[in-house]
């Protein structure tokens, strides 16, 4: 009832108040995380929280925004991103490039890749700031690797034990669930019994279940039916990174797997996704053009099989027919390779040809002296549209936290949540801008549990983004990525102005943000 109080406080004459806000944004368009349409009002936010929204009519000494044709909403909530080393590193903890879009919560650990040491992890960004709030998950593919290396094989029964008990003490520390990548190693190894077992772990504790499927091509809809298995069987949430239908042969099967998932839905299932808005993916280049089976055990037992005898001709058959279903590697754009920073922002096809060799050639080159990372223009515009109407799939970048230098990556890292909010509703009118903006704010709250964000309601933090509807766009493309987004006029993080009339206020004003364990003190 605090906040009812304050609110109370405002309307008291001057000499029983207590202290007035610190900030009113007068005369917005407030759009409040619930999917309702906007609506007319001022917001008071008082120290890290919203002190009151509806008319504020005595404002105090507090500084005073005016919001005239301006959006109010949420600060926008990343699912998925890669930032968990970026994020502790002074040349990128501010999370600029997310701050611009408007975000001021990011989840880490995603896609099994990240910390397994959930509380050191923690402490360092508790010690240093960082530029928004940040969310753990225990990362699969780094537990199991800590136990029992690159292996194909089923963990022995210790092995099990020990990845369980790591994931414990994970989620003791705060961790928010296990995410696995399925499309990775170790992970790729590991069958659904496993998963079942570490995900009854993240269950125990209140957690849930997120996962970069095992295939989202060809086997999409098999993924979408282990998922769902993990979800029934482990009796917790689950949820499906950067869903989509990748690769030219999966075009298609989006609405079919949409399908599946609202057929699980309808009979009670907690089952929900993310998504970013562009038409390419982005991860290695090994990942993409060299099957799991080739992957076992070390970078340098990768490379000894392309010289193998036997293994040799398959492994580079098996390559050539990932090129050719990637346009003979035209799909494939690199992003870094540090080797040649020429042949970054150049295709596969390409760089063959000015080198006068075969893109096989190129592949093999590449992993020789350390392997790239890509940008593949895998998807279909129609079915990324398609998805992002589903009312039950967030917006997500599945970036991490940069400056501009010299490598050419996807331009989700810049622009993710600008595409969605403010080209595809509020330009293209793809769906309606209440609905995209919930897909940034109160859905990833409801989909993570966490309380008092993700929504704009008095008592709740002050995470609060206000922008521009008319400016507020992506500037970063596939050519040109690192350009900051346009538009977001001011953000506020745990109450404190980090973007001040579009600029960055070098406040780090972001905290980590535990999830507590319903299995505490157990």
């Amino acid at each position: 009832m605090l906040h009812a109080a304050l609110l109370l406080g405002l309307l008291l004459p001057a000499a029983d108040a207590p202290p007035g806000p610190d900030f009113v944004i007068r005369g917005t368009t407030v759009y409040d995380g619930t999917g309702k349409p906007g609506r007319k009002a001022d917001i008071a936010i008082k120290g890290d929280r919203i002190l009151a929204i509806g008319a504020v009519p005595n404002a105090g000494k507090a500084r005073v925004i005016d919001g005239t044709g301006l959006v109010v909403a949420p600060g926008f909530i990343d699912l998925h991103t890669h930032s968990d080393t970026p994020i502790t590193e002074p040349a990128t903890r501010a999370n600029l490039n997310y701050l611009m879009q408007g975000v001021t919560s990011v989840v880490t650990g995603n896609c099994g890749a990240g910390p397994v040491d959930v509380a050191g992890y923690l402490k360092k960004i508790d010690d240093n700031g960082a530029g928004t709030n940040v969310l753990h998950q225990v990362p699969h593919n780094d537990l199991r690797r800590k136990v029992m290396g690159n292996a194909n094989r089923r963990p022995t029964p210790d092995e099990m034990k020990q990845m369980k008990s790591l994931l414990d003490d994970g989620m003791k520390a705060g961790a928010w669930g296990l995410a696995t990548g399925l499309y990775y190693n170790p992970g790729c190894y590991a069958d659904t019994d496993e998963l079942v077992e570490l995900a009854s772990v993240s269950a125990a504790h209140g957690g849930f279940y997120a996962s970069h499927m095992r295939d989202e091509g060809l086997g999409l809809l098999a993924s979408v039916n282990e998922i769902l298995e993990i979800g029934r069987r482990a009796k917790l949430p689950v949820h499906i990174s950067h869903f989509k239908a990748y690769s030219r042969p999966a075009w298609g099967k989006a609405a079919d797997a949409i399908a599946l998932i609202e057929q699980a839905r309808k009979k009670g299932q907690a089952v929900t996704a993310d998504q970013y808005p562009y038409t390419a993916s982005s991860t290695s280049l090994a990942a993409d053009t060299i099957p799991t089976m080739f992957r076992e055990g070390t970078h340098k037992d990768l490379l000894a099989r392309f010289d193998d005898p036997e293994r040799g001709p398959k492994l580079r058959a098996a390559v050539q027919h990932n090129l050719k279903v990637a346009d003979n590697g035209k799909a494939l754009r690199i992003a870094r390779y540090v080797p040649k920073p020429a042949w970054q922002g150049k295709d596969v096809a390409a760089i063959a040809a000015q080198e006068k060799k075969t893109p096989l050639e190129i592949v093999i080159e590449i992993e020789r002296n350390g392997g790239a990372q890509i940008v593949n223009f895998s998807m279909q515009d129609e079915e990324v549209r398609l998805i992002m109407k589903q009312p039950w799939v967030a917006t997500a970048s599945d970036g991490s936290a940069k400056v501009p230098d010299d490598t050419v990556p996807h331009p989700r890292n810049y622009g993710c949540f600008p595409r969605k909010v403010g080209r595809f509703a509020i330009e293209e009118k793809v769906l309606p801008l209440e609905q995209a903006v919930r897909s940034a704010s109160g859905l990833p709250a409801d989909i993570l549990k966490l309380p008092e964000r993700g929504y704009l309601k008095a008592g709740y933090y002050a995470d609060i983004v206000v922008f521009d509807p008319q400016t507020y766009r992506d500037k970063a493309t596939f050519d040109k990525p690192h350009q900051y987004a346009a538009g977001v006029r001011y953000l506020f993080v745990n109450g404190k102005l980090a973007i001040n009339e579009g600029k960055y206020t070098d406040a780090l004003a972001g905290k980590v943000l535990r999830h507590k364990s319903v299995a505490a003190g157990k």
